[in-house]
């Protein structure tokens, strides 16, 4: 009896075909695979954004009433009705405990600590903003030309209804 080999034709043919087979799918099947966790993640965006949809229609059912509506415009705004006078509490041992987590130097002690200075309004610092802008100097807006010698005229008197000031 003759030794067999341990590797015939076929099994040759058969092995390189699988190895091939293992090649050429190994690409779609990689695809497959990262396709369907950004499916995966798709879907969990889509579903976030489902449930923000939903919040801010609430929300924007909630702005629909007026008493909602009355009741945001006295906390943000600080407004109030015809008649009440509007009053901010504020708790100076909440005042001290940030400005000492902001490192500021504790508040000084005597007859000026019972006087506690409210919170400013968020209008106020808006109008402080626009007269500081009004204030700056303002930046020439064309580039500087060539010296050349000016005329020597005296300047344009001012009309007395045209003030330059800034009433606020």
């Amino acid at each position: 009896m003759a030794a067999r080999p341990r590797f015939t034709s076929r099994a040759t043919v058969l092995v390189l075909v699988l190895c091939s087979l293992v090649a050429i799918l190994a690409y779609p099947t990689r695809q497959f695979i990262s396709q369907r966790s950004e499916i995966t993640a798709q879907r969990a965006r889509a579903e976030h954004a489902r449930q923000q949809v939903e919040q801010l229609r609430r929300e924007k059912a909630r702005w629909q009433d007026p008493e909602y509506v009355k009741a945001q415009a006295r906390s943000r705004l600080h407004y109030a009705m015809p008649g009440e006078t509007p009053y901010i509490a504020v708790d100076p041992a909440a005042q001290d405990q940030a400005k000492s987590s902001l490192g500021a130097p504790p508040p000084a002690q005597g007859p000026a600590a019972g006087a506690v200075k409210a919170a400013r309004p968020w209008y106020a610092s808006v109008w402080d903003s626009v007269d500081a802008a009004a204030a700056a100097p303002a930046a020439p807006a064309t580039p500087a030309a060539p010296a050349q010698p000016a005329p020597s005229s005296p300047p344009a008197p001012v009309p007395a209804g045209d003030s330059p000031s800034h009433d606020h």
